[in-house]
This record gives structure tokens, sequence and C-alpha cells, in this order.
């Protein structure tokens, strides 16, 4: 039988209604093989803990300006989509895999350092857990 490592998706979305506080940079504090996905400007940040999501991004994607930002939009709000109804079905879906909803926002310019690394993150439990998004 199959091993699944448990994916931990925390997305934390600080908005700016009434909130002044800083986001503190936790960096130095991930655990080993933590993937930080981030825009400070916007105070938006994804932390994926899944082991090989590193070494995937580094070996296996392909480089970040192979496609457009717009491109990486188009498809993570596809994306985005499907898994937040596999996370809302935990009875149809592995609910270890799909733990937590995603907050992605069609129209908010997350940059493209965001939207490659999540675009790569749903390649990336493509390719490792062997399912497709419709």
């Amino acid at each position: 039988m199959k091993h699944i490592v448990f994916l931990f998706v925390v997305v934390l979305i600080v908005t700016s209604c009434g909130s002044t506080a800083p986001i503190v940079d936790r960096s130095n504090q991930l655990p080993e093989h933590a993937v930080r996905i981030a825009n400070d400007d916007l105070e938006y940040e994804i932390i994926i803990i899944d082991i090989g999501f590193d070494t995937y991004l580094l070996s296996i994607a392909k480089p970040s300006n192979f496609y457009s930002q717009s491109y990486y939009e188009q498809k993570n709000i596809f994306y985005v989509s499907e898994w937040n109804i596999r996370a809302g079905n935990p009875m149809r879906y592995d609910p270890s895999l799909y733990e937590n909803q995603i907050a992605y926002e069609q129209g908010i310019d997350y940059g493209l350092d965001v939207n490659y690394k999540l675009y790569n993150y749903f390649k990336f439990v493509e390719y490792k857990y062997k399912v497709r998004f419709r």
C-alpha cells in the first residue's frame, strides 16, 4: 500500500481592512523542505509542506519565465476552483490531500513568483499523487 505524505497547505491572507500589522518573516522558521509562496506587498502567503516540492521546482518545473504571468493566472483560476471543490467534499476526495481551501481571487495581481509557484504546486500534485484536475 502506498503511503501518502500528509500535505499541509496553509493559506494565510491578511486583508488590509483595519489591519496595519506587518507580516512577520517566518522564512527562517519553516520546516525543512517547506516552500513559502508570498507576495509581501499584498500580505499574501502560502506555505507548502510537501516533501519533494522544493526538488520538483528546481529539477522538473520549467523556468518561471517559460509562460507569462497571465497564463499562470488563468491556469490557477481553474486549478484553485477544482482544488476548492475537492477540499469541500471530503467524502468524495481524499481529505488528507485536500486539507484546506485556497483563497485565490481573480483580478488580484499576486505577481509572477506567486502564480508560478502555485501553478507548479498543482502540477506537482498531479505528478506525485497521480491525480488529474479536469
